[in-house]
């Protein structure tokens, strides 16, 4: 009987052990739990390497606006224009890799590691959130100029060598190397007028301070619209969807061969956590099926198309392939190092 009782009693304070214990493990994964802070819960920061009114800008404005219904939280839109996007995404490299701050990415992310070192090799530096949408770029002149189309600025620059002044938004930025490639292709010299941003080229060649300029659709759409400019080719494969862009032919419709697209896309930090990486993806792709969105990005005359992260690195690498050949062959490579002496 003695023996019973000592039995039960050991097994009595064992159990009440084995409670407490549990008790305190599940207080303790519950604090835990509880102390985690639930991702977004403040604005996330979206810098634009560019300056505002360009095709980077005008996206990060209309995810602006979606925002705070798929994130819920707003985000804030800050231009970081120079130095070819290198200012906006340097910020971004060395910012908290927690999620709340984030920039738009454009080929220049790669682009600009092929002329040299910069401070941060962006391809490895940053982490690819998503692609968002895809651009090619568009040859405008102001509807003052008699040229019709891009045979009769070949013949004018024929007749005139060395006049033609082209204008784009960086040394070594996509415009200039579209800009370069058509000279390089035509045989007729052209004159590289850097610019701080797609915005600032469209207003010098409004005011007829340059002849040709290179910039996104996006930028341009309602200048060529109301006719105060004149596109005259596209550097896409085909045609774009929109009904005052896709009146635009492609260069290889004209018999060049020409082709060069831009796309736009959200980076982070690199060792960005996944369970946030999770969240935003979940919340950037939501914004691409908002019909307020698509809407806009029809009114620009932008392709949506998605591409997930480990997609996006292989496209960097294949764009890296390209653009290295293209920039070589064009001598922008070279004017770069000459000007870095």
């Amino acid at each position: 009987m003695i023996v019973q009782k000592k039995s039960f009693m050991l097994l009595a304070v064992c159990l009440l052990f084995i409670s407490i214990i549990i008790g305190g493990c599940s207080g303790m994964q519950s604090k835990t739990t509880a102390d985690i802070p639930k991702y977004p819960n403040k604005p996330i920061t979206l810098i634009v390497p560019f300056s505002a009114g360009g095709g980077a800008d005008l996206l990060a404005r209309a995810l602006e606006k979606s925002a705070p219904k798929y994130l819920g939280q707003p985000l804030l839109v800050v231009n970081k224009p120079g130095a070819t996007g290198t200012i906006g995404w340097n910020e971004l490299a060395a910012s908290n890799p927690d999620g709340y701050t984030l920039a738009i990415s454009t080929v220049e992310l790669i682009v600009q590691p092929l002329y040299g070192p910069t401070r941060y090799h962006y391809p490895t530096a940053l982490d690819p959130i998503l692609q968002i949408s895809t651009s090619s770029w568009v040859m405008i002149v102001s509807a003052d100029q008699p040229w019709q189309n891009v045979a009769d600025v070949i013949q004018y620059g024929k007749d005139h060598p060395g006049e033609l002044k082209f204008g784009h938004f960086g040394i070594g930025s996509l415009g200039h190397v579209v800009g370069e490639t058509v000279a390089h292709v035509t045989g007729i010299p052209l004159q590289q007028v850097p610019f701080r941003g797609s915005s600032e080229s469209t207003a010098a060649l409004l005011g007829n301070h340059i002849d040709i300029a290179f910039a996104n659709p996006l930028s341009v759409k309602e200048h060529i619209k109301n006719g105060t400019l004149r596109a005259l080719a596209v550097s896409s494969d085909r045609r774009l969807i929109d009904p005052v862009l896709g009146q635009i032919p492609t260069f290889k419709e004209q018999g060049l061969d020409i082709v060069s697209n831009n796309w736009f896309g959200v980076v982070a930090p690199k060792d960005l956590p996944p369970e946030v990486k999770a969240t935003l993806v979940k919340g950037f792709k939501a914004m691409m099926s908002d019909p307020e969105f698509k809407s806009n990005m029809d009114k620009f005359g932008v392709q949506i198309e998605y591409l997930d992260g480990k997609e996006l690195e292989t496209k960097w690498l294949n764009d890296t392939v390209t653009l290295t050949k293209a920039v070589e062959e064009t001598g922008i490579i070279n004017l770069i190092k000459d000007q870095k002496k």
